[in-house]
């Protein structure tokens, strides 16, 4: 592994951000749909279009890499999972998890800059990083091994969001070794989850967003790691990527800086 960046903003400053694209396919589905998928990424460096083709799959957004499609997903599993739901679906519940449906067009978004807000100043934008951090937890359980960190900021949380919880008491009770990390101002919120628990006080406990799955063999193509930093109230600069030496490195991070 190569050498620590001196904060987590190291490890999406180093990323080479790659160009992709949404393209919705043969819509036939209302105007709004569209409308919602555009104005969830305006902010970002995704573009978001639409064409109609002959004998082409009805409301298919495709995933579009250097020109080639490279993940597809139907309009309505995108809107079941993102784009007609709000970040409580995740706080509050385990629906998604439990289906392992992480629409591929969301989860193929790697390696690129996302800078999104929460509320109050925006509803949707956040929701996208609650998606992988939800996809990770799954990944990981569904490996049953390995190594997983999370990051909290506040312990609380795992006290006051119901879906959370019972999230970490899941992979408390995998064969994953599981970690969290957050100021301790809850004691009682982690009580019987199974999970190693870090408490701190540093600027990167309070305004650091990590999910890190690595598993139990280096050559598994299983590695995934979200990394975003609090650059203002509630507005978070992020990224997650699937290259095993990064998500090591950023687990490694975790470890030694935590």
């Amino acid at each position: 592994m190569g050498e620590l960046p001196a904060t987590l903003s190291g490890f999406i400053d180093e990323a080479d951000t790659s160009e992709k694209s949404l393209l919705l396919l043969n819509r036939t589905e209302p105007e709004p749909f569209v409308d919602l998928l555009s104005e969830a990424f305006e902010e970002q460096a995704v573009t978001v279009t639409e064409k109609q083709i002959p004998e082409g799959v009805d409301n298919l957004v495709c995933l579009v890499e250097d020109g080639n499609v490279v993940a597809t997903t139907p309009l309505s599993e995108l809107a079941e999972a993102y784009l007609l739901v709000n970040v409580d679906r995740y706080r509050t519940g385990t629906r998604q998890s439990d289906l392992g449906t992480f629409p591929e067009v969301l989860t193929g978004l790697d390696d690129i800059e996302f800078v999104v807000e929460g509320l109050p100043r925006s509803n949707r934008e956040k929701l996208l990083l609650v998606v992988i951090s939800r996809f990770i937890e799954h990944r990981a359980l569904t490996a049953d091994n390995g190594e997983f960190h999370s990051t909290f900021q506040r312990l609380s949380r795992l006290d006051d969001e119901y879906g959370t919880r019972t999230m970490y008491k899941r992979l408390g009770d995998s064969g994953v070794e599981t970690h969290i990390y957050g100021v301790r101002d809850d004691p009682e919120a982690v009580e019987e989850l199974g999970v190693t628990v870090h408490g701190g006080t540093s600027e990167e406990y309070r305004r650091s967003w990590v999910v890190v799955f690595t598993p139990e063999d280096r050559s598994d193509d299983g590695h995934v790691a979200l990394v975003a930093v609090e650059i203002d109230r509630n507005v978070w600069r992020s990224l997650w990527t699937y290259d095993v030496d990064r998500t090591e490195r950023i687990r490694s991070y975790v470890r030694k800086r935590f």
